[in-house]
């Protein structure tokens, strides 16, 4: 069994995913890892592939892409971290701010932070805490998410709402799912059909599609019958759904599949990069992740590759450097290609503010590194 949100392989005990924090779904089967480690394979058009893969990405593409613990972090954040099973935070430092004393923790989003309390097995309930470790929302939900756009949502029984940073519940729980508000709209599932809702909670766009993603760059993807285009704000499609997969606008192109390959469309729909990669991933910082016959490498926008294809995983660039995996081992690599930091890591997450964080297999510990590759914060769980 996977992590839907990270990838790893869980233990059937677990209730949280040791990896990212994600509370066990025990029926997820199979997961994309939304980071710099990309499995060897990730090839299937069918919708319920599409769905889990969707669902991993909309929570920030790759570890680089934002998640969790790779999201680009917010000014003056501080870095989860945990010493014998309780989760506190640190500064850039490496210095204790919040000491440790929750079950699991999460980055800091919009001034707040998600932290887990309670007993796991008789029951544990979220609520957030400002930088201080004080508790802003007492823990109260059965699950919930980051702070977006100043709402966040959560979990009350088996339906989600939405919260905003005083804990008062400002949309009422009633949705089969849910996700984070991206410029002003946040996708909703109703029954077997997804739709986007505005802050009030109001239908923007009724529920309609068999699959929704984020609005990035004033479009979002849809699935229509086995096809994706992209919709704008009213519901109208502005590129029919043609495509076997897409991902969402990043720098102005988005990533599409047709005939098992895949290539870039601008926001008219017309392809700038004709399919031709095995896979391929957002634009970051100007350059995009790409697998050519394995392995992975990386293109500009004209679909040049500026770093060979000839690494077994990569994430994306932020802040100029990129985790790469050699063999079973993951680095980093600067925009020139050159390994800066060699591969010596069991995971490795983006950068951000300076730190990334880094993972050693043996004891499943988790530390921090700075752009030398010295460990600010060594290895702990």
């Amino acid at each position: 069994m996977f992590c839907t949100n990270c990838g790893r392989k869980l233990d059937p005990e677990d209730v949280f995913c040791p990896g990212c924090g994600k509370k066990v779904e025990k029926e997820s089967k199979e997961a994309q890892i939304p980071s710099g480690v990309i499995p060897k394979k990730r090839r299937s058009s069918k919708a319920w592939v599409w769905a889990i893969l969707s669902l991993v990405v909309i929570c920030g593409l790759a570890l680089g892409g934002y998640f969790l613990w790779a999201k680009g972090s917010e000014g003056g954040s501080l870095y989860p971290v945990v010493v014998n099973g309780q989760w506190g935070y640190i500064d850039k430092t490496g210095k204790f701010v919040i000491n440790p004393q929750f079950n699991w923790v999460w980055p800091f989003s919009e001034g707040l932070a998600r932290v887990n309390v309670g007993d796991l097995r008789v029951g544990d309930k979220c609520g957030y805490i400002d930088k201080t470790g004080k508790f802003v929302i007492n823990p109260q939900f059965d699950w919930v998410w980051d702070f977006s756009e100043g709402l966040a949502r959560v979990k009350v029984g088996d339906k989600w709402g939405y919260i905003d940073k005083t804990g008062k519940i400002v949309i009422n729980p009633q949705f089969d799912d849910a996700w984070d508000f991206s410029e002003g709209l946040a996708w909703v599932k109703v029954g077997d059909k997804y739709g986007y809702i505005d802050k009030a909670g109001k239908f923007a766009i009724n529920p309609q599609f068999d699959w929704a993603g984020d609005f990035s760059e004033g479009l979002a993807r849809v699935e229509v019958g086995g096809k994706w285009g992209f919709i704008d704000k009213t519901g109208k499609f502005v590129i029919n759904p043609q495509f076997d997969g897409a991902w969402d606008f990043s720098e102005g192109l988005a990533p599409v599949e047709v005939g098992g390959k895949w290539g870039f469309i601008d926001k008219t729909g017309k392809f700038v990069i004709n399919p031709q990669f095995d896979e391929a991933w957002y634009f970051h910082e100007g350059l995009a992740r790409v697998q050519v016959g394995g392995k992975w490498g990386y293109i500009d926008k004209t679909g040049k590759i500026v770093i060979n294809p000839q690494f077994d995983g990569a994430g994306d660039f932020s802040e100029g450097l990129a985790p790469v995996k050699v063999g079973e081992k993951y680095g980093y690599i600067d925009k020139t290609g050159k390994i800066v930091i060699e591969p010596q890591f069991d995971d490795a997450y983006n950068f951000s503010e300076g730190l990334a964080r880094v993972g050693v297999r043996e004891g499943e510990k988790y530390g921090y590194i700075d752009k030398t590759g010295r460990y600010v914060w060594e290895p702990t769980n």
